[in-house]
């Protein structure tokens, strides 16, 4: 799930991660049996991995680390400064971090989950704005960045909304949950656990699982380093499978999986149950069918979906150039993923 980056961001990001005890510097390492995973705080099976250690009892001769991210942006900012292995990250940045000027060399090896319910624009009660025509003029927050901020521009797109017409405002989803108690901003796209919070006292405008029908669906994503997949491919393989595992518990045993999602988001089981259910959560084999991944002999439609998103951001201006599709593809990690799933 889920900033543009700047000069002085990087350097100093990259000068954190020439620093210290080396870990930073060493993912390409295969010597080094280290690996550093970004993940953010929202529903998904990247918190049972994390939660149940799923990763530590496969790999128990690695030192992993988890660092908590806010938003996609800031996991890209991490991945140009080397300092960041794996990461839990939105579609829409990928699509950003794939194309010009970034040009990340990550690849996509995971489907978490696909944006439904999880994720939606709500105005605040009070406002009188019953719909998405009805924010001109008015103060909407977002993660800048973020499948949201892609969305709220999709759903803007789709009323007929010129961006500036509104005033759009970037925001971290804690942060919204702050300016919307104040009362200064008028609507929000953000994703759960904000979502269900100022849904309280706020009304759906629209949500990620109309506008996936719509022709604009949102993911979010796992993505490794490129040298990291090619110093630890055993490692990925583990990382994979944990990742699959923390699916078939979603499917098989919502309690459990509700357990650790809810342990990770300090929130009750039968809460983290309700906003697990309210994503779309793939089969593990699904994703090596044609609508997603794919395999080595043919990358699926998740190549097209990302530069589809990524033409979308060029129409916007929030990128300079929309990646080849054939780039993308090689971006998805498909090596072997029929066996690691089972």
């Amino acid at each position: 799930m889920k900033k543009l980056l700047t000069g002085l961001t990087v350097l100093l990001l990259a000068a954190v991660a020439g620093c210290g005890d080396g870990a930073a510097s060493g993912g390409a390492n295969p010597e080094r049996k280290a690996i550093r995973i970004a993940y953010q705080a929202f529903p998904s099976g990247d918190l049972i991995v994390k939660n149940q250690g799923l990763l530590e009892k496969a790999l128990p001769d690695y030192r992993i680390t988890w660092t908590k991210f806010d938003s996609g942006a800031d996991i890209n900012t991490a991945f140009v400064a080397r300092s960041v292995d794996i990461a839990a990250i939105g579609s829409s940045p990928v699509a950003r971090g794939l194309s010009a000027p970034l040009n990340i060399p990550y690849r996509v090896a995971f489907v978490l989950d696909v944006a439904g319910d999880n994720e939606a624009l709500v105005a605040r009660n009070g406002t009188g704005i019953t719909g998405v025509a009805g924010l001109r003029g008015r103060k909407v927050a977002t993660p800048f960045a973020s499948t949201s901020h892609y969305s709220l521009l999709a759903a803007l797109a789709q009323a007929g909304v010129k961006e500036s017409e509104v005033t759009v405002v970037d925001l971290e989803p804690q942060d919204i949950q702050a300016a919307w108690g104040r009362g200064d901003i008028d609507a929000a796209y953000t994703w759960l656990p904000s979502l269900a919070e100022i849904k309280k006292t706020g009304r759906v405008l629209i949500s990620s699982r109309q506008l996936a029908t719509a022709g604009k669906p949102t993911l979010d994503l796992g993505v490794v380093s490129g040298a990291f997949a090619d110093a630890h491919p055993d490692a990925v393989d583990a990382w994979r499978k944990a990742e699959a595992q923390a699916l078939d518990l979603i499917a098989s045993d919502p309690a459990s999986a509700a357990r650790s999602v809810g342990a990770e988001l300090n929130l009750s089981p039968r809460e983290a149950q309700f906003q697990l259910s309210q994503g779309v959560f793939l089969k593990p084999a699904d994703l090596a069918s044609p609508e997603w991944l794919g395999t080595e002999g043919k990358v699926g439609k998740l190549a097209d979906n990302l530069v589809g998103a990524a033409q979308f951001l060029k129409d916007q201006q929030k990128i300079d150039a929309v990646p080849a599709l054939t780039d993308v593809q090689k971006a998805i990690y498909v090596k072997g993923l029929p066996d690691v799933l089972g």
